[in-house]
């Protein structure tokens, strides 16, 4: 075996997976790493200024390459910095290894200054966090983290590697990253009950989530859904898991409160869940959302979802691909002409229903097409016609999300991507993330004010880095969010109350001239008719550019 210093072995190692970016922010006890890297050009060190930044690029890399990403960050306070997003990576189940320096082993007793208990501040946001304390070992870690990384569920992990334990030689052993192979059959008996359940249902529903995308199952989702006839929603997902203009396809659900869960389930008999926690509300409530009497299966490759808050009546730990395939030929071998003709009648009605909606959402946007402030579907119907045709939109449109998709109608994965989590931030620094990953493609960013603030210094990244992604600001001056949910929370009682620290104004929100500050060309829009040619004018940009869009704020109190 090759003797070498413990951080050229950890280089070395990355270099075997396949690792070819870096995303950190660099500190002292990773200094040693960091003089490194400059043996290695082959591997890019992208900058981010804060901790947070650099997680939400790699989360959002490591979505679009299906593959972990690597991560520096700076001893405790470093870490600190970046725990927020851990925690969006850890609900998203995103794959990321993440490093810190760590004072060296032999005077961490003496406490020195920056020093902390990372691997207990790592643990609660990652499946695995460990501390190296040998050069001989930091490969077998680093296999390890990638491994574990990238099981289901998928998440973070983290490694605390002390500054002598990468300065000393040792013979290793470097060598690629053999993965798990967690893709396999299903159990057709099992299969073979819940058909038996879907045929003898009145109105069976499918819930759809991110599990869904990670074994690429969509295709299986949209036979399934055809061949009983049932609709599929979403009520917390971020990827692509059936076509949006699909008729059977009622969308995402609000996950504020249960009341829109409750509403959509509403007469249903059958929940068939798939890749989906049940179910990740905000504000949920002790009683359940599903309807009394109605039977629940529930499929995922994360067994802690299944079965966490309600006890399903058949529950499988399957591959939701292989088992929707199996599910979907048991429902068409087993079915009868008559069982057959209902799932087809079914199928038509829901189809009226969500063809009748979407005709109502679009009549509605009309009657403020040309209001100033901008209307909202307004402003997505002109990014959408802005477009180009392999455009990836990667989104952080929070209130504005559902306009978003009734204007981009992604029918194929790699359209739109939305950040997951629940922490704010993750839209300016994620969107740099993706164009990384997807580097023949134009990224368009669409991002809201407020959350913009939590990872501005992303713009200074996108220019240092020339990552050439096209923003659009969705600046509405205010934490719209947070209103509608004190409205959701006080009902008729907000009547004339206001909000207390939830407006984004004096001074106002300027995001064209922070970007000019940070070397990203700004563009400012206050009319709808300028909407079109500036957004053409922003994608033919040659690098980064920034579009910063006044738009409405409607805040309705019952």
């Amino acid at each position: 075996m090759p003797r070498m210093t413990g951080k050229r072995a950890m280089i070395e190692q990355l270099l075997a997976d396949g690792v070819r970016h870096v995303f950190g922010n660099p500190g002292t006890t990773e200094q040693g790493f960091m003089d490194a890297l400059r043996d290695y050009p082959q591997m890019e060190f992208m900058l981010a200024l804060h901790e947070g930044v650099a997680v939400c690029m790699a989360d959002a890399y490591a979505r679009l390459t299906r593959r972990p990403a690597f991560v520096e960050v700076h001893i405790a306070p470093g870490l600190g910095n970046a725990l927020g997003m851990l925690h969006n990576a850890a609900v998203g189940k995103t794959p990321l290894v993440v490093y810190a320096g760590q004072s060296p082993g032999a005077t961490l007793l003496q406490e020195p200054h920056l020093s902390g208990p990372l691997v207990d501040m790592a643990r609660p946001v990652c499946k695995w966090a460990a501390q190296v304390h040998h050069a001989h070992d930091v490969p077998r870690a680093l296999r390890r983290a990638f491994k574990v990384a990238a099981e289901p569920p998928q998440g973070p992990v983290f490694l605390s590697l002390p500054m002598d334990a990468l300065d000393e030689e040792a013979e290793v052993d470097v060598h690629p990253t053999t993965y798990t192979r967690w893709r396999g059959r299903v159990d057709p008996a099992g299969m073979a009950e819940v058909a038996g359940l879907l045929l003898g249902a009145q109105r069976p529903m499918l819930m759809v989530g991110d599990g869904v995308a990670l074994a690429d199952a969509q295709p299986e989702v949209v036979a399934l859904a055809e061949t009983a006839g049932m609709p599929v929603f979403e009520c917390y997902a971020s990827e692509f898991t059936m076509p949006a203009s699909h008729p059977l396809n009622l969308g995402a659900v609000n996950f504020v409160s249960p009341g829109p869960l409750r509403a959509t389930l509403d007469g249903c008999d059958l929940l068939l869940v798939v890749g989906a926690p049940m179910f990740q509300l905000i504000f949920p409530e002790v009683q359940s959302p599903v309807p009394a009497g109605a039977r629940v299966v529930q499929i995922d490759v994360n067994p802690w979802e299944i079965g966490k808050n309600m006890t399903p009546d058949l529950a499988f730990l399957a591959d939701p691909k292989a088992a929707l395939a199996e599910l979907a030929e048991q429902v068409r071998r087993r079915r009868t002409p008559e069982q057959a003709r209902v799932a087809t009648e079914r199928a038509g009605k829901i189809g009226e229903r969500t063809r009748t909606a979407r005709a109502r959402y679009h009549e509605q946007a009309r009657k403020g097409w040309d209001a100033v402030p901008i209307s909202a579907p307004r402003l997505m119907h002109e990014i959408r016609q802005a477009l180009p045709d392999d455009a990836l939109v990667f989104a952080e449109a929070i209130t504005n999300s559902a306009h978003l998709t009734q204007a981009i109608m992604p029918d194929e994965p790699g359209r739109l991507l939305r950040v997951r989590g629940g922490g704010i931030g993750p839209g300016l620094p994620g969107s740099l993330g993706a164009q990384l990953a997807r580097p023949d493609r134009a990224v368009v960013g669409v991002c809201s004010d407020g959350a913009a603030m939590y990872s501005i210094s992303a713009l200074w990244t996108a220019a240092h880095h020339r990552i050439p992604v096209t923003y659009v600001m969705l600046n509405n001056a205010a934490y719209r969010i947070l209103k509608l949910n004190m409205v959701e929370y006080l009902g008729t009682a907000a009547r004339g109350r206001g909000f207390t620290a939830m407006d984004l104004t004096d001074p106002e929100l300027r995001f064209d001239r922070m970007a000019e500050s940070m070397g990203v060309p700004g563009f400012r829009v206050e009319q709808p008719g300028d909407l079109a040619p500036t957004l053409r004018k922003a994608l033919d940009v040659d690098g980064p550019a920034l579009v910063d869009v006044v738009m409405e704020s409607p805040v309705p109190v019952p």
